[in-house]
């Protein structure tokens, strides 16, 4: 056994060294020449079921767009399942992350029934963080009806990080740009966009991994805007067919699972079973039982080729102008939900310019303790002491919450303490709220491209507010604040009623610690 996975394992670094090395000057993905064909939304002539349901209510509304907030795990998972079954015509799904787990063999079933019934199916995703298991997707592309697209993908297909990182290093420029979008959209009526991946851990049913986020249902004027960002990604040249990365597997007889194993769901609490048979949340939209709140809003998205559009060597579009004008014309009050904290030059002049005005700008962001990534949590790291200095309320999210408010989850899941934030949200004065994929980090703004809503709507920003109120609790986190005038830190909480400082920075054990210190002597910030 041993031998066998040596021998594998030294093929595996020949087949790399010697594409690396043969295509080391290549700034084009593998499969560019790959043939494929150009497609657009398909105009819709006649009503379908969830059009019909929307149709007076948008003629009504005619300029503007109609949304609800997800902010629980399961709920954005059932609405996935209840939209993609719902779906009569086409179905364009875009995610950075689509896990080959429970929630995702359960999505990807929903998508397999829909293609039986004619519904055009486009999926496209980013190849930057995909694990064993998650090429199951590629599958679906011998399906009927079904078309997947990766987008910049490595050509190594393995997971060993060893090969991979060599792939990188050679492939460094173009590699180190990737499409950090989440959206679906269903009938053309019908958008998700948010924060959110596809995976047990961003529905919060994994007792081992659970992160807070959000997704926002959307009909109306937006959604238009958000198809034709589909559509340009989906055409663009850095979106290769499957087959050419992936032969699919047209010779399993296994049916997919219906729905999801009771096992991690179970663990949660949650019996989902119940709830899809309820038709909930999505049958509440759809009768007006659960109103939607009507809003003027923008749509904010960076072209598939930033990078160019960056460096002005190409028209386009990049979201964080918008964001940024919105940020900056907010009077009295700025609140950020962010899982990485690394801003750029920029951001942080923007953060200041609210604080000389006078304004509260208060962050939300990852522990030590629950960080997902301790790179980003050392570039973090770099910038607390000055981000308090200049006036900032700084809160990290505890990955073992004593209270379960505003969190998206049940307390049997987060009794097992690996909570954390993976939400992307900022709500200006109170009145205005961004709600996206970009985090406030250099990675956001400059390497990868970002998908998000600038929603005029004092009530979703009030609830949006209540949210960061109830997780900033020093239950649920800790208020990080400077100790004295020597600038030593002090992350102040509540444990069993209890009120506490502690002087030394939260954390998982000592070598977490150690590695966090270690890693933040490299200048890295730019890649964070």
């Amino acid at each position: 056994m041993n031998r066998l996975y040596s021998h594998k394992r030294f093929c595996g670094l020949a087949v790399i060294l010697t594409c690396t090395l043969s295509t080391a000057c290549s700034t084009r993905p593998p499969g560019a020449d790959f043939p494929k064909t150009r497609s657009v939304a398909i105009p819709l002539t006649s009503t379908t079921r969830l059009s019909s349901a929307f149709q007076r209510a948008a003629a009504d509304h005619a300029s503007q767009s109609g949304f609800h907030i997800f902010p629980v795990g399961v709920d954005g998972f059932l609405t996935r399942i209840e939209l993609i079954d719902a779906a009569a015509r086409t179905l364009d799904l875009q995610y950075y992350i689509f896990r080959g787990d429970e929630t995702g063999a359960t999505i990807r079933a929903a998508l397999k029934r829909a293609a039986a019934r004619g519904v055009r199916i486009r999926i496209l995703v980013d190849d930057a963080d995909t694990v064993p298991g998650d090429e199951q997707l590629f599958d679906l592309a011998s399906v009927p009806n079904v078309e997947v697209r990766v987008y910049n993908p490595w050509a190594y297909r393995g997971h060993v990080s060893l090969f991979r990182n060599l792939e990188y290093l050679t492939h460094h420029s173009r590699l180190d740009y990737r499409m950090h979008n989440k959206l679906l959209i269903a009938d053309q009526t019908v958008a998700l966009a948010g924060g959110r991946n596809i995976g047990d851990q961003y529905f919060q049913v994994d007792p081992d991994s659970q992160f807070a986020d959000d997704d926002v249902f959307t009909i109306g004027a937006a959604v238009g805007p958000m198809q034709k960002c589909f559509d340009e990604f989906w055409n663009n040249d850095l979106a290769i067919p499957s087959q050419a990365l992936h032969e699919p597997d047209t010779t399993s007889t296994k049916s997919p699972r219906p729905h999801l194993s009771a096992s991690k769901a179970a663990a949660a609490g949650f019996h989902l079973q119940d709830k899809l048979a309820a038709g909930e949340p999505l049958a509440g939209l759809l009768s007006g039982a659960t109103a939607l709140v009507w809003a003027n809003s923008q749509v904010v998205y960076d072209s598939p080729n930033k990078k160019d559009v960056k460096d002005g060597h190409r028209a386009g579009r990049l979201m964080y102008g918008p964001v940024a004008e919105a940020a900056a014309n907010a009077q009295r009050e700025m609140l950020l939900i962010t899982p990485y904290l690394v801003p750029a030059r920029s951001e942080m002049k923007l953060l200041q310019g609210q604080l000389a005005r006078g304004a509260r700008v208060a962050i939300l962001t990852n522990s030590l303790e629950s960080a997902p990534e301790l790179s980003a949590h050392a570039g973090y790291a770099h910038f607390r002491p000055g981000l308090l200095s200049e006036g900032v309320e700084l809160y990290e999210v505890r990955s073992h919450l004593e209270s379960t408010r505003g969190s998206g989850q049940s307390k049997r899941v987060s009794a097992a303490g690996n909570f954390a934030l993976h939400a992307k949200l900022m709500v200006f004065d109170r009145e205005h709220l961004y709600i996206g994929s970009m985090n406030f980090d250099q990675r956001s703004h400059a390497l990868n491209t970002e998908l998000g809503l600038i929603i005029d709507s004092p009530e979703l920003a009030r609830q949006t507010v209540d949210r960061f109120d109830a997780m900033t609790r020093p239950e649920s986190a800790y208020s990080v604040r400077f100790a004295d005038p020597g600038k030593h830190l002090l992350w102040h909480y509540r444990e069993q009623g209890r009120d506490v400082g502690q002087a030394t920075e939260p954390a998982r054990s000592p070598w977490q610690r150690f590695k966090v210190r270690l890693i933040s002597l490299l200048p890295i910030d730019s890649e964070l």
